[in-house]
């Protein structure tokens, strides 16, 4: 195992609970350590790691998808020998996956590409795989898909050949997207309507018996939400990592239509603005044509200047910029 963060830390702990033998190695000392404590092989570096394991070696990657991956692969394949497998578990793009397995093939290397799913939780839950590559050796790897997995025979599958795996992990976290945008709002429109619905907790943990909609998410919202509904701690920015781009991209190239999806991808992006553009171009716009009020970021005094004035702006406007997008932590 080649990446012992949050992921590849507590994949190699759940394979040692299930009796396999694991070489262990990371960029950071201590997370070799922590492993290590746990039974693993420690490897100070990808040599010694080559060094502990038999022909046909079998090397999972767990590292940042992209230029991480690229350049492990790289310095892999001047040390591995034909017959050898990687398997990059990582969130890595499906067209990499299918680019690598074709230029590890031409070198007499083996490419497995697993879309993982499971999070924090893989640990005590298992894990779900979604495998791409060859029959044969997908085969050959068995036995770490059972220890991962939630139980031997389910949570994991051979989907199909190089890029499978990673295209299928893609089109998952896109319905992941919508699945979390549609909760989200929900939630919002309850506490928006307050006089009614006084505890938005409690219509969670209600919903996650019996429900229709109940999920694995409506679990974990409801626990995000008990003994603090107002979420006040955190901010309103939401990441992506790739996939859910990646997944309407590709929509629009098979012309096949993914409104929810698209839709949730465009408002992480929102998230993710300091300060919305589009939305000072319609104030602007709405001032100018109907010279309605508009709401002004009020700047903070400084010594000697003068402030410049809106002449737009209604007088005595208040300026509220704890109420604006932008609030970013």
């Amino acid at each position: 195992m080649i990446g012992l963060g949050k992921m590849g830390g507590n994949m190699t702990a759940r394979l040692l609970r299930g009796g396999q033998e694991v070489v262990a190695y990371d960029l950071t000392p201590a997370n070799v350590k922590s492993v290590q404590d746990m039974g693993a092989i420690p490897a100070l570096d990808l040599d010694a790691l080559i060094s502990n394991l038999a022909a046909p070696r079998a090397v999972w990657i767990m590292v940042p998808a992209g230029a991480p991956t690229e350049s492990t692969i790289q310095l892999l394949v001047d040390r591995l020998s034909p017959g050898d497998i990687i398997i990059d578990g990582g969130n890595s793009k499906w067209t990499d996956s299918q680019r690598r397995a074709e230029m590890l093939k031409d070198k007499g290397l083996n490419f497995v590409d697993v879309g993982t799913s499971g999070g924090i939780w893989g640990l005590t839950e298992g894990y779900c795989m979604m495998v791409g590559g060859d029959t044969q050796v997908v085969e050959s790897l068995r036995p770490i898909f059972e220890a991962l997995a939630p139980a031997p025979s389910k949570g994991w599958g051979h989907v199909g050949p190089s890029g499978a795996g990673h295209y299928t992990k893609m089109v998952h976290n896109g319905i992941e997207y919508g699945m979390m945008q549609a909760l989200a709002e929900g939630f919002e429109l309850m506490r928006a309507r307050h006089e009614l619905v006084g505890d938005v907790s409690q219509v969670a943990d209600i919903w996650r018996t019996g429900s229709v909609i109940r999920s694995w998410l409506l679990d974990l919202t409801a626990d995000a939400l008990l003994g603090n509904p107002a979420l006040d701690e955190l901010s309103d920015y939401v990441a992506d990592s790739g996939e859910g781009r990646w997944t309407v991209q590709d929509a629009v190239e098979l012309g096949v239509p993914v409104p929810v999806i698209a839709a949730s991808v465009q408002t992480r992006f929102y998230t993710q603005q300091p300060v919305s553009y589009a939305g000072k171009m319609l104030s602007a716009m709405r001032r100018a044509f109907g010279g309605h009020a508009v709401k002004t970021i009020q700047q903070p005094k400084v010594e000697g200047h003068v402030p410049e004035v809106d002449p737009l702006a209604t007088p005595g406007e208040a300026s509220t910029p704890a109420g604006l997008k932008g609030e970013k932590q």
